[in-house]
This record gives C-alpha cells, sequence and structure tokens, in this order.
C-alpha cells in the first residue's frame, strides 16, 4: 500500500502581531513577483522606501484585534489538518504549510520525505484558482524541490468551488448563521486582485462569479438575493468590482437594511475576514444607516469541508 503525505497549504501568518513580525512577513509576500507583477526597478522603491517602513505598524494593530492564542489562520489551519486525518486511511500522513511564513512548505516536504512517502499531495485551500495563490504556491513547491536530489511523486490539487460538498458546507455555514433573521441580501466578498490579472487571463473573477450562482442555485434563491463584490483593495490601481467597500457605503440608501456576509473564497478565517469584514465594513454598513449585519465565519473545519477535502484527495 502507498504511503501518502498530504500538504495543506494556505496563504500564511506572521510569527507574531506585532511590527517586527509584520515586516518580515509583508517582505516575503510582498517580493512575490505573482503578487505584484512589476518589475522590480519599479516596485522595490515603493516597497523598501514606502510600504515596509509604514505598513507593518498599521498591520500590527489589526492582527492584535484577531490574535487569540495565536494567529486564526494557522490555529484553524491545524483543526483541519486535524480532523482530516482521523477521515483518511491508514496510509495518508497530514502536515501543513503556509506560502508566507510559517510553517514553511520546506519544513512540510522534508518531513513527509522523512516519514518515507511514496507521494506527495499539495492541497492549495483556495476555492477558486488564481496566479497569486495556487500559481504561487506551485513556485514554492518548485523552489523547494529543485534543491533536493530525491523527492517523490507529486500531485498538485486545483480549483474546488465546484465541489458540491465545498457547496454545501457553505450552504450549512450561511444557514447555521441566519437561521430566523431578515436577509434583503446575502454579501459573497472575495478577496480582490488588480483588473489587470484578468485582463491577462487570470480565471479568479469568473470563477468567484460562478461561485455565487452555484450557491444560489443550490440555496434554492434567486440569483438578484446575492450580490458579490470584492475586498481588500490596495494600491492605486484598477481592482476587480464591485468595491466591497462602496457597497456597504450605499446599499442602506438604496432599501437593502439587512445583509448577510459570508466570503466563499477564503477556506479559513483571517485578518482579511475577522477584522476587515466582520468589524470593519459592519460600521461602514451601520454607520451609512443599515439595521442589521450578520457576518457568517468561513466554512473552517465544518464537518463538509473536512469531508470535501477527502473527497479531493481521494478522488
Amino acid at each position: 500500500m502507498k504511503k501518502i503525505g498530504i500538504v495543506l497549504t494556505n496563504l500564511g501568518t506572521p510569527d507574531a502581531p506585532t511590527k517586527a513580525a509584520l515586516k518580515v512577513y509583508l517582505e516575503e509576500f510582498l517580493k512575490d513577483p505573482r503578487v505584484i507583477e512589476l518589475p522590480k526597478w519599479k516596485w522595490y522603491p515603493i516597497l523598501y522606501g514606502i510600504i515596509l517602513n509604514t505598513r507593518p505598524a498599521q498591520s500590527a494593530e489589526k492582527y492584535q484585534i484577531v490574535w487569540d492564542n495565536g494567529s486564526p489562520l494557522l490555529t484553524i489551519t491545524e483543526k483541519q489538518a486535524e480532523k482530516l486525518r482521523q477521515l483518511l486511511p491508514e496510509n495518508y500522513e497530514v502536515t501543513i504549510a503556509m506560502r508566507y511564513g510559517n510553517p514553511s512548505m520546506v519544513k512540510a516536504v522534508n518531513e513527509l520525505i522523512a516519514k518515507k512517502v511514496d507521494e506527495i499531495v499539495v492541497f492549495p485551500l483556495y476555492p477558486q484558482y488564481s496566479a497569486a495563490t495556487t500559481a504561487s504556491v506551485m513556485d514554492d513547491v518548485g523552489d523547494v524541490l529543485k534543491k533536493l536530489r530525491y523527492f517523490p511523486a507529486l500531485r498538485v490539487l486545483g480549483a474546488y468551488y465546484q465541489n458540491p460538498l465545498y457547496l454545501d458546507a457553505c450552504i450549512a455555514q450561511i444557514k447555521e448563521n441566519t437561521v430566523g433573521k431578515t436577509i434583503d441580501k446575502y454579501v459573497f466578498s472575495f478577496h480582490g486582485m488588480p483588473k489587470q490579472t484578468y485582463v491577462d487571463g487570470d480565471p479568479y473573477y469568473d470563477q468567484c462569479m460562478e461561485t455565487t450562482k452555484l450557491i444560489a442555485e443550490r440555496m434554492g434563491e434567486p440569483l438578484e438575493r446575492f450580490e458579490t463584490v470584492f475586498q481588500s483593495r490596495f494600491g492605486k490601481a484598477e481592482w476587480l468590482q464591485p468595491y466591497a467597500a462602496e457597497f456597504f457605503e450605499t446599499a442602506p440608501s438604496k432599501g437593502i437594511k439587512n445583509i448577510a456576509v459570508f466570503c466563499p473564497g477564503f477556506s479559513a478565517d483571517c485578518l482579511e475576514t475577522l477584522e476587515e469584514m466582520a468589524m470593519e465594513n459592519h460600521d461602514i454598513f451601520m454607520g451609512a444607516g443599515g439595521s442589521s449585519y450578520t457576518f457568517v465565519p468561513c466554512v473552517n473545519s465544518h464537518d463538509l469541508h473536512i469531508e470535501m477535502m477527502k473527497d479531493e484527495i481521494l478522488n
């Protein structure tokens, strides 16, 4: 029987909610050419001259708000791995890696090789594909493997937004958190990307829109009851629209007073969901005249979400 190693991988997290730790994390993140698609001569003066001198302190303050006995993203990913181990056959080994920060991909791969696995399955926990996420994981894996004399067979999983178990996990999470509540609109917020990435052929936008459509259909709700927005805009370039903040500012004046906000593009709650969506945009919406703002947590370690992981791995 083959021994299979699984690497659950997510975006990443700083080691601590401090300015120093955030500077290390943001430097690694923002130096990735898949994330910032600008030539170094144009980007590095901005990165090292402005961003890494200002943003780490700002980000640290936000992380301190959500840092509950550790990084929420890391804690949740560890819980996902723990539950997945219980579902998979005994010949499967499960570990985790972060694209930026710790634990690293090199640590995960070397750990599985030391356990003499015959195959490594890398599972990027991004429901929708983007070059800035899924492809960046592949770059990271390649950087690790090209330094090794030996490595086992390799398999990389892709987007899973169409998996019925993923859709059911999203629906279950939405229903569990909105039961008995008046909802004028379900607002699905995905992480933003520069519009140029879509122009250049990235399928992310289309897959996000399709995700909303599939969940609406599976819920038996008309698509008009849903709004798809994009959050976390950065810089001056045009990004995918509609922008989340603009929607929350204007929705109450259009009669949309009671909303449920869910982030189907995030497999685990993190700073962008727990602080930006659950707090910042809550205040924007309520300040603009909203009546109720229900934040729906990500699918996290929901049983259906873990079943989806098992399904993707075994099939």
